[in-house]
């Protein structure tokens, strides 16, 4: 039986990266150069403009949020106060444009990025994922990756999954201690999806949002797809898990990918679905 979804917020342009941080929704309205940050029942608490398009968000362990620079290829931080500072400048390790990311309990930043000029028609090109390193200094984690994409780490900082979404699958690192990737694995082969934003289950399940099927996959540990929701009327880029019991995987739903389209529209949206785990580190 399928999943009911339900719409709690839209007329957004191209709602991407979302996050469960301290109660509320947060996510990138890439196209409109926006983080929006929402309540559970999708009532807008917060906006606020980051420059060269807003993508993979995370927060240092002094509170502080950082937040992707796409085009413009840099980290940004942001404090308390709302002031953007820079953190790194990505320039020199990513190719193309930088894109998601996900960022352990040290803070440490693992971002990655597209590694081809996709809206020119460029064929897709291995590339890096970056690391960032607490004071900002930024080396390459791990080469060879199609299109790196959604991110995340295991509960117990030792693991790390991402979405290749060029090579329809998803990866798998041993984490060092000092943050270095090694032991590279499948995680999942998802032949016939691009797997975009991911989120971890307490079950050691990945959601991976796959909008050109229009469906987000439940992936177990053992690389099978055991579950799945549908959008029928537009795609889904990313997804997250929260609200009050992490039981909700709130997921960014638009009705294109091209900016050109996208601001006409205006169609993007977050819709929710209740789902059987809590998101990882919940009871």
């Amino acid at each position: 039986m399928t999943p009911s979804v339900r719409t709690i917020a839209g007329e957004f342009v191209y709602p991407e990266c979302p996050r469960w941080h301290d109660g509320h929704l947060w996510f990138a309205d890439q196209h409109a150069g926006l983080v929006h940050v929402l309540g559970a029942d999708g009532a807008r608490r917060e906006s606020f403009t980051v420059p060269g398009g807003p993508s993979g968000m995370g927060w240092l362990p002094d509170g502080d949020l950082l937040v992707v620079s796409m085009n413009d290829r840099k980290l940004f931080r942001r404090n308390a106060a709302g002031k953007l500072t820079l953190h790194a400048d990505l320039v020199g390790v990513h190719p193309f444009h930088s894109n998601d990311m996900v960022v352990d309990a040290g803070g440490r930043a693992y971002v990655g990025n597209i590694g081809f000029d996709f809206y020119a028609g460029q064929p897709p090109a291995p590339t890096v994922l970056a690391m960032v390193a607490p004071d900002g200094s930024a080396s390459v984690a791990a080469e060879g990756l199609m299109c790196p994409n959604g991110a995340v780490i295991s509960p117990d900082g030792r693991t790390l999954v991402i979405a290749e979404s060029m090579a329809a699958r998803l990866t798998a690192f041993d984490i060092g201690a000092d943050g270095s990737l090694s032991n590279r694995r499948l995680f999942a082969s998802v032949v016939g999806h691009v797997p975009d934003g991911i989120c971890l289950d307490a079950e050691g399940h990945v959601w991976a949002a796959s909008p050109y099927e229009k469906t987000v996959l439940r992936v177990s540990p053992a690389g099978q797809i055991v579950d799945s929701v549908v959008i029928p009327d537009a795609n889904p880029y990313a997804c997250m898990l929260g609200g009050a019991d992490g039981r909700d995987l709130f997921i960014c739903v638009a009705p294109h990918h091209d900016p050109e389209m996208t601001v006409k529209l205006r169609g993007g949206r977050i819709d929710v679905v209740r789902v059987s785990a809590p998101g990882a580190g919940r009871p």
